[in-house]
């Protein structure tokens, strides 16, 4: 097992072979980790919440399902959750745009440049849009009306989401910059998260212990 810090406002890129796992850990409990995984041998495809949310059927996603990719393949699996399961597929990568909005002046560290710093650390190359993430424990509740709002999270220190390679992927994590709307809790402060990377052969010798 390889364990990783994830401080706040940065991000990493992770190799996790087919069959290996990757877990995300909620330290603090109030922290959103952006998620998004590209296929090792063809970084052009991966991750959809788009295609995601239309197979199965809603836009909430738990422990149990499986997460596809932009052209309906089977990329991850979410096989253990220990959070209330309160996760966005909805919201976009934060980005410099967004903080102009909301009247940041200046450079503000974002998802969106976090996710391309960390595809570069891994040699891949960078889209011209950035994908839509899973925003792991973030909370945006949405009406019977449509409308949503951002919230404090809900989940709870230690919690974590476990994720199954079904493909060689790379999975992307950005532990999100945001302070100017309560996405990251009340208090508006990003907080470091944990990472840990299971091989295959560890996955196969916990489910047979």
């Amino acid at each position: 097992m390889q364990t990783i810090k994830l401080s706040a406002r940065t991000s990493t890129a992770v190799r996790v072979a087919r069959g290996g796992a990757l877990e995300v850990i909620n330290t603090h409990g109030s922290q959103v980790v952006d998620t998004w995984a590209v296929l090792q041998s063809d970084p052009e495809h991966g991750l959809s919440m788009e295609h995601t949310r239309a197979i199965h059927g809603r836009v909430y996603v738990r422990a149990g399902d499986v997460l596809f990719d932009d052209r309906r393949q089977p990329l991850l699996a979410i096989t253990a959750d220990t959070s209330p399961g309160i996760h966005d597929t909805l919201i976009p990568a934060c980005s410099a745009a967004r903080y102009r909005e909301l009247g940041y002046q200046g450079e503000h560290d974002n998802c969106s440049a976090n996710y391309c710093l960390a595809l570069t650390s891994v040699g891949l190359p960078v889209p011209v849009r950035t994908p839509g993430p899973l925003n792991l424990f973030m909370n945006v509740p949405v009406d019977v009306d449509g409308s949503f709002k951002f919230s404090a999270p809900v989940s709870r220190p230690g919690d974590s989401v476990l994720l199954e390679a079904l493909e060689d992927v790379v999975i992307i994590l950005s532990a999100c910059p945001q302070d100017m709307v309560p996405v990251n809790g009340e208090s508006q402060e990003p907080q470091d998260a944990e990472i840990r990377v299971y091989e295959p052969v560890e996955r196969i010798q916990t489910r047979n212990s």
